[in-house]
């Protein structure tokens, strides 16, 4: 059954960590690349990508003990799985009613557009241009 077209799901690569949410306001810019080296090093690639969600719509399903935060700077959290390390989230502590989840933990994959890229000044050179 497939899920219903207002929630998002997700999982960590190993499926220990299961979550849904709800999918943000159609008239909302929620999904961007961030080319941050920190969204670089979190996700061992050229950016990080997420969608912005509403933090009390978000819940785990499954595996809450195998989330772990890191505190990558005094304004974020990064949520990964203990077991696999496959990176969930970013939390800003600026917008505590926002997490950002990692498009890459979706199923059904993301189908939506990336409305933004952030930090592209820190972009690889060898990422081409998607036309953002």
């Amino acid at each position: 059954m497939a899920p219903p077209d207002d929630m998002l799901h997700g999982s960590c690569l190993c499926g220990g960590v299961a979550f849904h949410a709800a999918k943000p306001d159609a008239s909302a810019t929620s999904a961007c690349h961030c080319f941050c080296t920190m969204c670089q090093k979190f996700h061992g690639a050229a950016a990080g990508s997420y969608i912005d969600v509403a933090i009390d719509s978000y819940v785990v399903e499954r595996g809450a003990e195998l989330i772990t935060e890191f505190v990558s700077s005094e304004k974020g959290r990064r949520g990964f799985c203990k077991t696999c390390g496959a990176s969930l989230y970013w939390r800003g502590l600026d917008e505590p009613g926002v997490i950002e989840l990692s498009l890459g933990t979706l199923n059904p994959p993301w189908t939506g557009t990336i409305e933004r890229e952030v930090y592209t000044e820190t972009k690889p050179t060898w990422v081409p241009h998607a036309g953002v």
